[in-house]
């Protein structure tokens, strides 16, 4: 037990949170936004692969760090367009379109990879956003390291938390989303387009999610690799669901989850990683968060108009 204490009050342990939870961060609002306007985006996982993989690629081609981050937001926002025509217009199932877009999308980033780096037998590396030290601030004991020695990416997605609490509570943009998520037909009552509302939230939701894969590749890795992304987008669209589909409760949850997954790798680094299997603590944030998940989402208010297509002039 005390080595548990020990890790928890360790300011790298909290250091690593931020850095796990800056990914989901990024993903989960834009997965957030989608739903909030009706729409499910089960291509959360494929957006984030394409989205590592052209931020990483766009770097090593000659580019600067931000323009990979651009360069990744657009290529997520490319594959949400897509999405986003054929459920909002054309009504069809946001499921199977999600998972297409999923398999799509991946499929194109190693199709590209292998296209790009065809004589590559290992990725070849980048160099990645540099922890930044905030002046006063990162010299406090403790808070310092944890808080204030992250990668830019980190500190823009808490920005991106604020940002989109803000839109969605504070804005009448932000009003017609939610209201398009839980009533279209009033929307339309009001003389506002629902489909480009939720077209909208759908392909900028979209390219937050790929922002979120690219910060794997220019911010927490150097490079690009296959299976990188590792079902966090799965994880992304149960962390919405955790925070009932708020901005902050949401950031609660993808903090609770990189909480849980950086303690793993340090518990496998005590002694109880010589009496426990290491495949038990790997499972133990996937396990820990579908109960986090069951007990949230008995409480949790969906929006009503979610996953339901909209015919103008309907009622």
């Amino acid at each position: 037990m005390s080595e548990i204490v020990d890790i928890l009050i360790s300011a790298s342990f909290w250091a690593a949170v931020l850095r796990i939870a800056s990914p989901l961060i990024f993903a989960t609002m834009g997965e957030l936004i989608c739903e909030r306007a009706g729409v499910l985006n089960l291509g959360i996982e494929g957006i984030m692969v394409i989205g590592a993989f052209a931020g990483w690629i766009a770097v090593y081609a000659g580019l600067p760090l931000w323009g990979g981050v651009a360069v990744a937001m657009l290529s997520g926002m490319f594959f949400g367009l897509i999405h986003a025509v054929l459920t909002v217009p054309f009504g069809l199932s946001q499921h199977v379109v999600g998972i297409g877009i999923t398999l799509l999308a991946t499929s194109s980033a190693y199709y590209a990879y292998r296209l790009s780096l065809p004589e590559v037998s290992s990725p070849p590396r980048i160099e990645p956003f540099q922890p930044i030290d905030i002046p006063g601030l990162s010299d406090l004991p403790f808070v310092g390291p944890a808080l204030f020695s992250q990668t830019p990416l980190t500190y823009f997605a808490f920005f991106t938390v604020l940002v989109v609490a803000l839109v969605l509570y504070r804005t009448p943009l932000g009003l017609a989303l939610r209201a398009v998520g839980e009533n279209p037909s009033a929307v339309e009552a009001q003389g506002l387009s629902v489909t480009a509302l939720r077209m909208g939230a759908v392909i900028v939701g979209s390219g937050l999610m790929a922002v979120g894969g690219a910060f794997l590749t220019i911010s927490a890795f150097s490079s690009f690799f296959f299976e990188m992304v590792n079902g966090r987008g799965w994880i992304c669209i149960a962390l919405v669901v955790f925070g009932a589909w708020s901005p902050s409760r949401a950031l609660l949850g993808a903090l609770l989850f990189a909480a849980f997954d950086a303690l793993q790798v340090r518990l496998q680094q005590t002694s109880y990683g010589t009496l426990v299997p290491y495949q038990v603590f790997l499972m133990i944030p996937y396990i820990l968060s579908i109960l986090a998940l069951i007990l949230m989402s008995r409480r949790a208010n969906v929006p009503a108009a979610l996953m339901t297509p909209y015919n103008r002039g309907e009622r």
